[in-house]
């Protein structure tokens, strides 16, 4: 298989980071995290490069690339510590909408592109341990249209974003087996409350209530557009967390090559570049792992998400060994908040619980392995 980039996948590259290199020092991320995690204006900043429409059909706007291109911005958002709410906003939302009625199409996706309205999906719900069709939200229709009732969790920039995607049960019952539709909500709407809060990585996050707030319908049979959307979003951050592990494996080589112990620099001892050998190890697993995810995404349903689990497993895991590994080799100033580095091993922690922790994807993959597994498969 060939995993080389083209010229114009390059090009991309380079434009990404070129304008993290000249616009998004850390001292400009620092503050931002300090001052609440507000990005709207970084999310904005974006568009002037083209990213926020990356995916959007080119009749709504957009530049309408695929997968490897988003792959390879995120990995560049990630090596520059972006803490714009990019994959929910760019990736996972416009990839709902794309099933939409026609006029809400055209009311959103062009307005998404030049990142005029930041739309993003609050799926997550308390109890629901990222069980997809766990939550109590109902959608009951009344004339016109449909009212949602419920409460969605940790909705990213929550209380920056102009409206949510929401799925909601069409049914009493279990709602396991309940039909679930997609809905889209206006921030203005009726009925709707607000909680946010900064998160420990430096972005924001609410808590959505709604009380009979009216929705526009996305789609009756949302199930497996949902799941795609959401496995979209996992190649998105499996790939940010590439890039933010590519660049705090060099910060930590930098370190190592220029901080001195007993008269020597710390590279110097065998033990610790065996750590470093072992830490690259992990990184390059992560990366074929994430190419594998991102390649992935036009298979048939079952096949996709067994294979984004088997990657969001590995990025989980290569997640938590190179962020350790890499505060411990440089001591104390590892975890202090004036340093860059620490910040990079708060980006992984979030991203090790986005969409979906470790523990939940080894769950499905497992699940998905029974038919197969044993001597008489």
């Amino acid at each position: 298989m060939d995993f080389d980039f083209t010229d114009e996948q390059q090009s991309l590259r380079d434009a990404v980071r070129r304008w993290v290199d000249k616009g998004f020092a850390f001292e400009r991320r620092h503050a931002l995290a300090r001052a609440g995690g507000w990005t709207r204006a970084l999310y904005a900043e974006l568009a002037a490069i083209g990213l926020t429409g990356l995916v959007v059909p080119a009749r709504h706007g957009g530049l309408g690339l695929g997968a490897v291109e988003a792959m390879v911005v995120c990995e560049e958002l990630g090596r520059g510590l972006v803490n714009a709410p990019y994959v929910h906003g760019a990736l996972v939302a416009p990839a709902l909408l794309a099933a939409a009625p026609a006029a809400l199409q055209a009311a959103w996706l062009p307005r998404m592109a030049g990142a005029e309205a930041l739309v993003v999906l609050a799926h997550q719900e308390r109890g629901a341990r990222y069980a997809l069709y766990h939550g109590g939200t109902e959608a009951v229709a009344r004339a016109g249209g449909h009212v949602l009732t419920g409460s969605k969790s940790i909705v990213p920039a929550g209380d920056e974003a102009d409206a949510y995607i929401v799925p909601a049960r069409l049914a009493a019952g279990a709602a396991e087996a309940a039909p679930v539709g997609l809905f889209l909500v206006d921030k203005a709407a009726a009925g709707l409350t607000l909680r946010g809060y900064p998160t420990q990585d430096g972005a924001r996050a609410a808590e959505l209530t709604l009380r009979e707030t009216p929705a526009a319908l996305v789609a009756a049979a949302g199930r497996e557009l949902l799941e795609r959307a959401l496995d979209i979003g996992i190649a998105g951050v499996c790939a940010e967390a590439v890039g933010l592990m590519d660049r705090l494996v060099e910060l930590t080589v930098e370190y190592m090559n220029t901080r001195r112990q007993f008269g020597v620099t710390l590279a110097s001892f065998q033990a610790l570049r065996h750590r470093v050998a072992d830490i690259k190890m992990q990184l390059e697993l992560a990366r074929s792992m994430s190419y594998f995810a991102s390649l992935v995404l036009g298979a048939s349903a079952d096949k996709r998400r067994h294979a984004v689990s088997q990657a969001k497993v590995q990025l989980g895991q290569s997640m938590r060994f190179v962020g350790q590994q890499c505060v411990q080799l440089h001591g104390g100033i590892g975890i202090t908040d004036e340093y860059l580095g620490s910040h990079y091993f708060k980006r992984l922690t979030m991203l090790e619980l986005a969409f979906g922790d470790t523990m939940h994807h080894l769950g499905a993959v497992s699940r998905g392995l029974r038919a197969s597994a044993g001597v008489f498969a």
